[in-house]
């Protein structure tokens, strides 16, 4: 297939441009800097004359570029840099790229959404419990949270809703394949590295593999919305909707990283 690719300069653009070239895909990278080892095409995904280009004669485009500011951590990012750093890049930018699939007659996009579109519910409780690490004051059974629901987390979290909304209206009123990925945590070291992370943890090969899932999917299959984490043993993604639909199965668990974690405390 011919795959356009935006976010690859990022960690899990990377991840999935490297994994589908050795696959024996044609894997071009839209990218406001250049990455080596992959045709590029550099341009700002919030100018959309900038990136039309881009989509031509492709066959499938995996939207993964997206402004990331963590919601509710202190940092020197104000609120109002935050605010329109969303707005270009998963507002304007996330426009764009879904208006340019159209455009180009591409018959699938695969969007990076996150889990941030449901974060809201890690305030509480029995969600805050396992979000802190305080397992002992978890009950037995909890309700997990399923695609279908919205409880976003800072205005990132919004901005994907808002992602996942748009991506509705293209497919309903052009017909074209959207399916949006609420990710986990995907880290460098391929590890959690806090008490949160690990109910939300999702290995390289976890990302990959629902990826490929979706690369697979019936073309009948024109929307939907999939929980992304591995087999976390606290985790409150329910996954059951994606294992239905798409088979997604997890292979990797927080737990089974833990020995990786330990060793770098």
């Amino acid at each position: 297939m011919k795959i356009l690719i935006t976010g690859v300069s990022g960690l899990i653009g990377n991840l999935l441009a490297v994994h589908l070239k050795k696959q024996g895909h044609e894997i071009t990278a839209l990218n406001r800097s250049k990455v080596e080892g992959f045709e590029n095409i550099q341009g700002d995904i919030s100018n959309l004359e900038d990136i039309k280009s881009a989509f031509i004669n492709k066959d499938l485009v995996i939207h993964m570029s997206a402004y990331t500011t963590p919601p509710n951590i202190k940092s020197n990012t104000t609120n109002q840099e935050t605010w329109e750093g969303n707005l270009n890049t998963n507002i304007i930018g996330v426009y764009n790229v879904f208006e340019a699939s159209r455009l180009a007659k591409v018959p699938r996009v695969i969007f990076g959404s996150s889990g941030a579109a449901i974060g809201g519910y890690s305030k509480i409780y029995p969600y805050n419990k396992i979000a802190e690490g305080k397992y002992d004051q978890v009950p037995q059974t909890y309700s997990k949270i399923s695609h279908s629901e919205i409880r976003p987390l800072g205005i990132y979290g919004a901005a994907k809703v808002w992602g996942e909304a748009i991506a509705r209206h293209f497919s309903d009123t052009y017909g074209i394949s959207i399916l949006c990925l609420r990710i986990g945590s995907v880290r460098k070291e391929n590890y959690p590295n806090n008490p949160h992370r690990f109910s939300y943890y999702l290995s390289h090969s976890d990302i990959i593999q629902m990826v490929e899932k979706c690369i697979t999917a019936p073309k009948e299959l024109l929307y939907d919305i999939f929980m992304a984490c591995s087999d976390n043993k606290y985790s409150y993604y329910d996954l059951e909707h994606a294992k239905k639909v798409i088979q997604y199965t997890p292979i990797d668990s927080a737990e089974s990283a833990i020995h990786l974690y330990k060793n770098h405390i």
